[in-house]
């Protein structure tokens, strides 16, 4: 118990580094030359980078977000499952006795990326990265959340109610896939963190002021 907590704390530590990663800031200088920072709504997420440096940029933002959360939680959980629990990838599911090792990895994966390490402790939204993480941590509730997200974003062009509506979802379809309550709270505190993220957001779409997402244009909008 004691050796996997250890590797726990660490795998979260490696994985908060990991996922801090600025990958639309690096994308959008680049290809477009733009500090993304100082575009659009500044944030650093690939629905800023959308607009203030393009299409490419903004799909390999996308991409690198999804993948670093993916694969940080994945990697994670076999180390651990491996070395301290004897091959047992089972001990560290959703509804196990570790199964809190891939909750907190998905946590540390979502507050690398708002709060990153590189940037002065600011950051993203936490929406690509924690698709990418949820489905490391459950795969099945990683295409639930992703499929909620459609269900509102596209319809509406607000990429922004979309995240919201899907992060509210976050905790309800923890409850549904069977987390264990150990394993539930890091996914509380993520749902928390990543409305709190979209305060402004929130406030533009009650008033009508939110912007649909968009390509290419660099005024002032919802970045993620």
């Amino acid at each position: 118990m004691t050796g996997v907590i250890i590797a726990t704390v660490i795998g979260v530590i490696i994985t908060y580094l990991i996922c801090g990663i600025p990958f639309g800031m690096i994308f959008a200088a680049k290809l477009s030359g733009i500090d993304v920072r100082k575009a659009g709504s500044g944030n650093i997420g690939m629905t800023n980078v959308a607009r203030t440096a393009g299409g490419k940029a903004a799909a390999l933002t996308f991409a690198c977000d999804v993948a670093k959360g993916a694969l940080c939680v994945l990697l994670g959980k076999f180390l651990i499952s491996q070395i301290f629990l004897g091959g047992d990838w089972s001990a560290v599911a959703r509804n196990a006795e570790y199964g809190w090792v891939g909750s907190w990895l998905f946590c540390a994966a979502v507050l690398g990326h708002i709060f990153s390490p590189y940037l002065h402790f600011k950051g993203g939204k936490g929406i690509a990265v924690g698709l990418g993480a949820s489905l490391g941590m459950w795969w099945p509730m990683g295409l639930g959340l992703f499929a909620i997200f459609l269900l509102f974003a596209i319809p509406t062009g607000y990429v922004s109610l979309g995240s919201v509506i899907t992060t509210c979802s976050l905790p309800i379809q923890g409850v549904f896939w069977g987390m264990s309550l150990p394993a539930l709270i890091p996914v509380v505190i993520v749902a928390i963190v990543v409305v709190w993220s979209h305060r402004e957001n929130i406030k533009r779409l009650m008033h009508g002021e939110e912007r649909r997402f968009s390509i290419g244009n660099s005024k002032k909008g919802d970045g993620k």
